[in-house]
């Protein structure tokens, strides 16, 4: 099982070479995402080359699955928070999955996701 997950934006960090990103990176141990994040990621991607170079880091991490219960969920949480918080569609489906898991989603976003996960949204440099 895996200790955390990874929102787009700190995947983005490591491809782009952010030095304390790289370095918070190498002290986690088992660290996963979610489809969501893969295809936010790759949409970013400008050219085939970036596209591969975000495949590499991609591969690196356990996926984990979102459950129907998990989608349902998200459906709740944008109707609640989509308003009055500015939250995203692809936003909700990230963080689908951390109430069930009960791990932390490791994000720079924090805007967007403490509405929606609490203290298990957590900035991690």
């Amino acid at each position: 099982m895996v200790s955390g997950l990874l929102d787009s934006s700190v995947v983005i960090d490591i491809l782009r070479g952010y030095t304390p990103a790289t370095d918070w990176l190498v002290t986690q141990a088992h660290i996963g995402l979610t489809y969501f994040v893969w295809l936010e990621v790759i949409e970013g991607a400008q050219d085939k080359r970036a596209q591969s170079r975000a495949l590499l880091l991609l591969r690196r991490f356990e996926i984990v699955e979102n459950t129907q219960t998990d989608l349902h969920w998200a459906v709740n949480q944008l109707l609640q928070y989509g308003l009055s918080h500015s939250v995203e569609a692809f936003d909700c489906l990230i963080a689908s999955v951390h109430p069930r898991l009960e791990v932390p989603l490791f994000t720079r976003n924090l805007k967007h996701f403490r509405p929606l996960l609490g203290s298990l949204a957590v900035n991690p440099y």
